[in-house]
């Protein structure tokens, strides 16, 4: 049998070859493609988030039993407090701590929080695992005037060598 390629077929080859070949060499020597425009903002009512993230390391006792101080690092740095708003709970096996936090950015600025409830698990009688810790940011001076989020820590608390946590979330600004 014997094959015959007629000039229709050859056209159609030719061409399925030279897109295979001009498709891949435009898009790589197109350079990249412009970023896309934010879309604009519709009313200054708008707010403006931003991720954050550091750590928290604390040592109970600095003002008194009840009441941790120390430093943030990271996207919020500067001086740190919680007072423990009563006992511990032991709630089906977990340890809950209900928390005020205390804030003090390196800047002087001040954020607020709503009471947190920290859920541990107790590795010790003076060791705890968080295993959920949120805190809600309701406010606060300077640039935190009007903000708002949510922050999740990880970490422990430890009674005798102070605390150490992971903060991250995002804190919302007012326009």
């Amino acid at each position: 049998m014997k094959s015959t390629i007629t000039f229709g077929g050859a056209l159609i080859r030719v061409m399925l070859v030279a897109l295979a070949v001009f498709v891949p060499a435009m898009a790589l020597f197109s350079g990249p493609s412009p970023a896309p425009k934010a879309a604009p903002r519709s009313t200054a009512s708008e707010r403006h988030c931003l991720p954050v993230g550091g750590t928290v390391m604390t040592n109970f006792g600095a003002i008194d039993a009840n009441t941790t101080m120390g430093i943030a690092t990271g996207d919020l740095r500067g001086a740190v407090s919680g007072t423990l708003l009563g006992p511990p709970q032991l709630v089906s096996g977990t340890v809950v701590f209900h928390v005020q936090h205390h804030w003090v950015t390196e800047s002087g600025d001040m954020l607020t929080f709503d009471p947190a409830v920290a859920t541990t698990a107790p590795i010790s009688q003076t060791l705890f695992a968080v295993i959920t810790y949120p805190v809600h940011v309701t406010g606060g001076t300077g640039k935190f005037a009007g903000a708002t989020g949510d922050i999740t820590n990880i970490g422990e608390a430890d009674l005798i060598a102070g605390t150490v946590f992971r903060y991250s979330g995002q804190v919302c600004f007012a326009e």
